[in-house]
């Protein structure tokens, strides 16, 4: 309800201030329980999440905030994208409100103040339990964008329930060329040795992020990859560069990655296509365009073990987690199942 009252300020102010100030706000209050294994658990990668429903990358860059988020409901939150060395990201403005369409697109670039801050937070919270992934970047200047990722994978994975290996934000040039299939196996392998290097025993899981705008090709490649080398997951998707004709926003001409409701039916297809290509071989994290319940259990009944949000919480407030939480119980019990993993890919 203060959310509701406060929105239209809110909304009077340069979208990435307001995120600052949200950011800000959630640091200062007292962090709620974190949620409890029950009805909606889910195991992902030998992870118990205690529900499907989590804050994606990009709100909380600089592992500021992850127990506040947990304290909202979500079951798990993704901190990042963090990279080796800290960087501004690209120009302002980049950070736009599509509020006709109830969308944003953003070209931050990986603005973030680097690896060695974030651990540090990190390693300051260890004790506090909760499901906290690190989602990995390399510098937009590195001269060997493996090596960034390598280097990542060293400091982050002792301190990750999971890493995310993030190769298709659209908004670093020749970021999502990783995505091709050499190039992905060099990645991930040199990934996997850092990893092994630090992580001998109890080593945190690999999730794969990946962009909706795919061809068959693609997907049948990176399922492939995905399956030889053993991933966790794949985070189904990133922000598109596509821009669908239903825009209607004066805003929907600028450059950057489309996510929010325009997104949805792309990243709805995305699931599908890997869910048939991997035949639910490799759990898939649904992302891109859910903004209620509905959408979630869509996402779920297509093939997704889990599910994540970001820029619907810029329209519905804070407490989106907890209403989709009891929205997917609701759900789970009209359709007669009695556990998230029963309903995966049965639409």
């Amino acid at each position: 309800m203060l959310f509701h009252l406060l929105k239209p300020a809110i909304f009077t102010l340069d979208p990435e201030k307001a995120h600052r100030l949200t950011v800000a706000g959630l640091r200062a209050m007292p962090a709620g329980p974190k949620p409890v294994p029950g009805r909606l658990s889910v195991n992902v990668a030998g992870i118990e999440f205690p529900n499907p429903v989590g804050m994606a990358a990009g709100f909380d860059k600089d592992a500021e905030v992850p127990d506040a988020l947990l304290g909202l409901g979500f079951g798990f939150t993704e901190v990042g994208s963090i990279t080796p060395r800290p960087q501004e990201g690209n120009p302002k403005p980049r950070l736009f409100r599509l509020v006709e369409d109830r969308a944003v697109i953003n070209r931050m670039g990986f603005n973030n103040g680097g690896a060695q801050s974030a651990a540090e937070r990190l390693k300051s919270r260890r004790t506090k339990g909760g499901i906290v992934g690190i989602n990995i970047g390399a510098n937009k200047d590195s001269s060997d964008r493996i090596a960034d990722y390598a280097h990542m994978t060293r400091i982050m994975a002792p301190l990750a329930s999971y890493l995310a290996v993030n190769i298709s934000s659209p908004n670093t040039p020749g970021l999502r060329a990783l995505q091709d299939e050499g190039a992905l196996i060099e990645l991930l392998d040199s990934v996997i040795e850092a990893r092994a290097g630090v992580c001998p025993e109890n080593a945190p899981p690999i999730f794969l992020k990946v962009a909706p705008d795919l061809t068959p090709t693609d997907v049948d490649a990176i399922t492939r990859i995905a399956l030889d080398k053993n991933l966790g997951a794949l985070i189904v998707s990133n922000t598109t560069i596509s821009r669908p004709s239903s825009l209607r926003s004066h805003q929907s001409a600028e450059t950057g990655g489309l996510s929010g409701a325009p997104l949805r039916a792309l990243a709805l297809q995305r699931v599908r296509d890997f869910r048939t290509a991997t035949g639910g071989a490799v759990p898939l994290v649904g992302v891109g365009g859910i903004g209620s319940a509905d959408d979630a259990w869509e996402r779920i009944r297509a093939g997704a073990s889990l599910v994540q949000f970001y820029s619907a919480m810029v329209y519905q407030g804070p407490g989106l987690a907890r209403k989709i939480t009891r929205g997917l119980e609701r759900l789970m019990k009209r359709d007669g199942f009695s556990a998230i993993a029963e309903a995966v890919g049965t639409e």
